[in-house]
């Protein structure tokens, strides 16, 4: 698919970016990274639906990087089971699912059926770093 995976982020504080029990692997929360860095705003005010989109599709990408540090390789993911998504909104933003759309999307277009996966996306008042989108997922191996 040509997808470049970026750099698995580090923990930013005392929690761990991964972790396995037994057949599931929850992934903590990451926020959305492009190579400029932190992609910051609020959808609604001064970020766009489809900014939001591409905010969620890195984070996604992100969570790819933190599976294939995790287990070594992305062919151990037997399926994505849950994903949270998170978007800085203003309050009464109505779109929050077409935003996260971007990483449910990404995540179909690289596992197929078994990306498929049950999921909420929430619009909240404020991110780390003032981020647009969070992205949280639990993944069977």
């Amino acid at each position: 698919m040509g997808i470049v995976l970026p750099k698995g982020p580090a923990p930013g504080g005392n929690y761990l970016s991964a972790k396995a029990v037994g057949n599931l692997l929850y992934l903590a929360g990451v926020i959305s990274t492009g190579a400029d860095g932190v992609i910051t705003g609020t959808a609604g005010a001064d970020r766009s639906i489809a900014e939001g989109y591409a905010a969620a599709r890195a984070c996604a990408l992100t969570q790819l990087a933190v599976l294939q540090q995790a287990l070594g390789s992305l062919d151990k993911v037997g399926e994505i089971v849950s994903v949270n998504g998170y978007v800085n909104a203003v309050a009464g933003f109505p779109d929050s699912p077409a935003v996260i759309n971007g990483a449910s999307d990404l995540l179909v277009a690289v596992f197929g059926d078994q990306g498929r996966h049950v999921r909420a996306a929430i619009g909240v008042s404020a991110l780390p770093r003032n981020a647009l989108v969070e992205l949280q997922m639990i993944v069977a191996i």
